[in-house]
């Protein structure tokens, strides 16, 4: 059985239904499956979207995202305790919900959280209720108790088991009014942090909170809105700068290499911004360059509680 099992979660419940959700066929059609021998183990539709802005909660959706939450983690949980790397095409990143709850479901992982954003908003400062723009925040336990304190589970990620890598939104976040996440026990290595000492060696140190052996491992959050908007001009709240293709790959690399990697989440991509499938056919490539050493990584064990 292939180690990599390709699992579709279009939702865009965290967010707006104008493109996001086409990401797993465009990626699949792209070639993705075959870079990494990945086997079709399904996909998980989310409810109907309502851009109505609950007013307890100020979020989109806020039953939905727990419900999908749940089923996604439903999807999940099998492929990781049979010690397959699943590969979950969003979506927004509100699937790191479901992500996130089957590794809590079944002990203490890590997060390695890749994003040209921090997501760490508070629903009272995001501008439009999207939970996209706070997943971080809300896995960590911050948040309506709808949406953080799933199955009893909070949070699903601890502070001190995260590292937030690569993000440059700092001064418009606080601009918005977020909560700042540097005031958090969340490991914060920005994009600035990151050239100062190259991809690898700030990967490696990314990873040293996520390899201790109190964690089972780690899972890792790739939006794509952390690369160059130069290379990736296909997302919708853009922003100048970010990673390199051959950044990305580097840290893909260096999280697969650990041995220690459980799966990952690829969000935010939009395909109709993409009119002829070329940054599409890049983004493949570099994930296949990135994650293909996941073929030869060890057995993690397996976990409860």
């Amino acid at each position: 059985m292939p180690r990599f099992a390709i699992v579709e979660a279009p939702s865009v419940l965290g967010l707006f239904p104008k493109g996001v959700e086409t990401l797993p066929a465009a990626l699949v059609d792209a070639g993705l499956a075959e870079r990494l021998g990945a086997r079709h183990a399904g996909r998980v539709e989310p409810p109907p979207y309502d851009d109505r802005r609950d007013p307890e909660t100020r979020l989109l959706n806020p039953r939905g995202l727990a419900h999908y939450a749940v089923a996604l983690a439903d999807r999940l949980q099998p492929l990781l305790e049979a010690g397959e790397f699943p590969v979950v095409l969003g979506g927004d990143c509100s699937i790191l919900l479901g992500c996130t709850l089957a590794n809590r479901r079944r002990g203490r992982a890590g997060l390695l959280f890749l994003d040209g954003h921090a997501d760490f908003y508070q629903p009272e400062a995001e501008p439009n209720g999207e939970a996209a723009s706070m997943d971080l925040a809300l896995v960590t336990g911050r948040g309506p108790d709808l949406v953080t304190n799933l199955e009893g589970c909070l949070p699903l990620v601890r502070d001190e088991d995260v590292t937030l890598l690569a993000h440059r939104d700092t001064a418009d976040a606080a601009g918005h009014g977020s909560q700042r996440v540097e005031d958090t026990g969340i490991g914060v290595i920005n994009l600035e942090a990151l050239r100062e000492c190259g991809a690898a060696a700030t990967a490696r140190r990314a990873l040293e909170r996520l390899t201790r052996s109190e964690l089972d491992g780690f899972w890792i959050h790739l939006d794509a809105d952390v690369l160059d908007d130069a290379i990736m001009p296909a997302v919708d709240y853009r922003m100048p700068g970010g990673l390199q293709w051959d950044e990305l790959t580097t840290i893909l690399r260096t999280a697969i290499a650990s041995g220690r990697a459980l799966g990952i989440d690829i969000t935010i991509f939009n395909p109709k911004l993409d009119a002829d499938g070329a940054i599409a056919r890049r983004f493949a490539a570099a994930l296949g360059e990135g994650l293909n050493g996941a073929a030869h990584a060890p057995q993690r064990r397996a976990t409860s509680g």
